[in-house]
């Protein structure tokens, strides 16, 4: 091996193989979320527009495009779809004139708060295909390697904002199984 880290075969092979099973796992990804979001007449993207603003509460469209992997421009167009149908409102704030933000309304939230609830009235290939890990090791695979990855892309603060919307979903599932 040369004085490289890595030889030029090492980072093809490495680059087709996260490539085909990124493809891979998207695929069975996108098909079990557009199944469970159907019936409320929404598109990936608007839901997790909603999903976004649900758990970050008043995040800029800037945050929205940043956290979901999209466009400015996406972002601020399938968000002015969802206000259109009364589930987002728009802002700007005193202190910051330049951004726009989105907040959920209440129709909104009452929208996420169905969706989740029925999450499990639909199939999901993922979930399922997790489950025998589950089983084998007590839970269930946390892709810290992926996370990883993930960070050294995207940076420091995207892995911030997903861990702070995921312990606000938990806290949401927390809150809804005591008023159970």
């Amino acid at each position: 091996m040369s004085d490289e880290l890595y030889t030029k075969k090492e980072a093809m092979l490495y680059s087709q193989r996260i490539a085909q099973l990124s493809k891979a796992l998207w695929k069975a990804v996108e098909k079990d979320w557009q199944h469970w979001i159907k019936p409320y007449d929404l598109n990936i993207n608007e839901h997790h527009i909603l999903w976004i603003s649900y758990h970050l509460q008043g995040a800029s469209i800037s945050d929205v495009a940043k956290f979901g992997v999209m466009h400015v421009s996406t972002a601020f167009n399938f968000s002015k779809k969802l206000e259109e149908r009364g589930l987002l409102s728009f802002s700007k704030r005193d202190d910051d004139k330049r951004n726009t933000y989105v907040e959920l309304t209440t129709e909104g939230k009452n929208l996420i708060l169905e969706l989740n609830a029925n999450y499990h009235n639909t199939q999901h290939a993922v979930l399922n295909g997790s489950l025998a890990l589950k089983d084998l090791y007590g839970r269930f695979p946390e892709f810290l390697d992926v996370m990883a990855v993930i960070r050294n892309i995207y940076g420091e603060d995207f892995i911030d904002i997903f861990e702070r919307s995921f312990q606000n979903f938990r806290e949401s599932f927390d809150r809804l199984e005591e008023n159970q």
